[in-house]
């Protein structure tokens, strides 16, 4: 008995040292499915020897948050769901009753407030009865509205989650290692961290409702109630009504969903709830469950063996990443053959030899992640050189972790500077679909793409690209279309694509309706300045000379004139337009045109600019709500600047 509540102790103090980095954005010291196990052990000895600490996991909800935001008691406790393996254990606490099943997001629970239609409180779960008040990132996190047609009171739980599209291009861009998150969960809990909302805004959270707490009004239905929530513009999760009978071949059918790769959206499992909301609210509460809230189903993770073939070593923004390649094996329906090792206190802390057996398995049933080594023989070579640019590696041990990791020491790595290929094919740039942060450095690394113009000779690859696992000869007809269809470009974009310093689109603007593209080409060519261009200045012309008479630049400028046709555009004369002379600020949606950007156009076409705050150069605030209680309105009255809704502006401006 004394040895079971010896290791009860130890169990508690593991996992809560966990769920301390789980709930807090911190570096992963568990992988779930370790977490699940111990968690399971924890149960059973509890259970067995009736001993349960009061610190157990079993017994709370959450944890309690570090940091310095303001802590208040949640209106209604946010309690987790007890979790079960086996479909048979739902199907019997489902009984006869009306069910709904949806899934379990792997995000951050936060808690939504609304009162008289406005949006007026959030909150973080924490440990389920006292969460952090981020109400101000309202407008950093997307997946609901900030004002709804009720006006009552109304209380809306749900998940901020982040894509694995997102995570991967993110963790990709973060440079120092002790930075960079161990999933989209930990990435998203370190995020709502954040105090900056710009920094939070640019890592698209977004926000799932699963269930309505409150509102005024009776409506039991569960579905009903997401239905209403859907209806006030939330987004909600996906769900299916359903019955203890059928319960089994919907949860197969869910399950292949997710093990056929095509959800971005990360999930731990699955919930099942009571349609009848009045039946579920009254059950017991039992530790930090509440009997009758919802039942979540828990995948069985399976652990298939096979042999290492090979570690790839892979140069991405800041570290030379590790990469298990070994023989296929089928875990849970699919064909796997290769898992990321992370760095090399991985590799070190599971044991992997130059030869040894693998215990492989699909992580949330999505990402492959190697769990044990047996058989080991020798040791695994670290590389010398780095893979894509050949200059010598070095291996950097973090002062705050002690992660070893695998660095080029070459600062002027094609890999290290994706950054700036990122921006070369984006919307203001190239324009070229199909090229992700993940898949350019893939190219890079085998060697297909060292300058800007060597994505426009990716044709002479593509044969060994189709053979790369994730292409096909569908996806590499679709990149090649759209590389193609890029060779045909506006100058504005392809000064922007550039990446010279301090030259954005705006200026990219004034250039060609001041020169045009020819004239651009000739000032560079002759080392003339673009001072005397409005809105350029001193520091940007030295900008654009100085990054010219680079040679790798103007070798590389010259290689894209040759793959490239410049769209010609006449020099505008806007001395005579409408809005010369004229700054204005737009603000809050637009009816008339497209967005902001296509307003902003007609602005600048007509000789106008176009800032981001209001001042006493301000001729115009623009904003369709004019007695609108915002900033800029009420520093535009203390101004005396006019404030005019966009159809104003069209009778006195022209336009759309």
């Amino acid at each position: 008995m004394e040895t079971e509540k010896q290791r009860i102790e130890e169990l508690v103090k593991q996992l809560n040292a966990a769920s301390a980095a789980y709930y807090n954005g911190q570096d992963e010291i568990m992988p779930n499915y370790e977490w699940d196990a111990l968690f399971d052990e924890l149960t059973t000895l509890e259970e067995k020897t009736g001993y349960i600490i009061k610190d157990s996991p079993t017994q709370n909800a959450g944890y309690e948050e570090s940091g310095s935001g303001q802590k208040e008691p949640h209106e209604y406790p946010a309690l987790s769901l007890a979790k079960t393996k086996q479909v048979e254990e739902l199907q019997q606490w489902a009984g006869a009753y009306p069910i709904w099943l949806s899934w379990k997001l792997d995000g951050l629970t936060l808690v939504l407030t609304y009162d008289n239609g406005n949006l007026v409180k959030i909150l973080t779960r924490g440990n389920g009865n006292l969460g952090t008040n981020i109400t101000f990132l309202k407008g950093a996190i997307g997946g609901f509205p900030q004002k709804i047609s009720y006006q009552g009171h109304l209380v809306v739980r749900g998940e901020a989650a982040i894509s694995y599209t997102d995570f991967a291009q993110i963790n990709d861009m973060i440079e120092d290692d002790d930075e960079k998150y161990a999933n989209p969960r930990n990435l998203a809990s370190g995020t709502l961290n954040l105090e900056d909302p710009a920094e939070v805004k640019a890592r698209h959270v977004r926000f799932h409702a699963f269930t309505l707490v409150h509102l005024d009004e009776p409506m039991v239905s569960w579905g009903e109630r997401m239905h209403f929530l859907e209806e006030l513009g939330f987004d909600v999760v996906d769900r299916e009504a359903t019955t203890a009978q059928k319960l089994p071949e919907a949860i197969d059918r869910w399950t292949k969903l997710v093990e056929s790769g095509k959800m971005d959206i990360p999930v731990d499992g699955l919930v099942i709830c009571y349609d009848d909301t009045d039946y579920a609210a009254s059950g017991s509460v039992t530790g930090h469950h509440a009997t009758r809230a919802g039942f979540a189903f828990k995948w069985q993770d399976e652990a298939v063996d096979t042999k290492l073939k090979y570690i790839e070593w892979s140069c991405a923004v800041s570290t030379i990443s590790p990469v298990a390649v070994f023989e296929p094996v089928q875990i849970e329906g699919t064909t796997v053959s290769r898992a990321s090792l992370c760095n090399i206190s991985e590799i070190e802390r599971l044991g992997i030899g130059k030869e040894c057996t693998l215990s492989v398995i699909k992580a949330n049933k999505i990402i492959p992640k190697c769990i044990a080594v047996k058989d080991a023989v020798g040791a695994p070579e670290i590389p010398s050189q780095c893979p894509v640019c050949h200059a010598p590696t070095k291996v950097h041990v973090s002062e705050n972790s002690g992660t070893k990791t695998l660095h080029c020491t070459n600062p002027d790595c094609t890999a290290k500077n994706v950054k700036k290929f990122t921006r070369f094919v984006s919307k203001w740039g190239m324009d070229i679909d199909g090229l992700s942060i993940q898949t350019m450095l893939r190219f890079m690394n085998a060697g297909f793409i060292h300058e800007f113009a060597d994505i426009f000779r990716l044709k002479e690859h593509f044969g060994e690209i189709s053979q790369m696992e994730g292409f096909g000869e569908k996806s590499v007809a679709n990149m090649e279309q759209s590389i193609e269809k890029s060779r045909q470009v506006h100058p504005v974009n392809f000064i922007f694509a550039l990446c010279i310093p301090l030259i954005g689109v705006d200026a990219g603007k004034k250039i060609v309706a001041a020169i045009g593209f020819e004239g651009f080409l000739q000032r560079l060519h002759q080392g003339d300045g673009f001072e005397d261009i409005e809105g350029i200045g001193a520091e940007r012309s030295r900008s654009i000379v100085t990054w010219y008479q680079n040679e790798k630049n103007h070798s590389g400028f010259e290689d894209l004139l040759h793959e490239l046709s410049i769209e010609h555009v006449e020099v505008q004369d806007t001395s005579s337009g409408s809005c010369a002379g004229l700054s204005f600020v737009i603000t809050g949606d637009v009816h008339h045109y497209k967005n902001r950007d296509e307003f902003k156009a007609y602005v600048e076409s007509q000789g106008g600019k176009v800032t981001g705050s209001v001042s006493k150069k301000t001729a115009y605030l623009v904003n369709n709500d004019v007695e609108s209680a915002s900033s800029k309105n009420r520093k535009a009255k203390e101004l005396g600047i006019p404030i005019i809704s966009e159809d104003t502006f069209i009778e006195q401006f022209g336009g759309r």
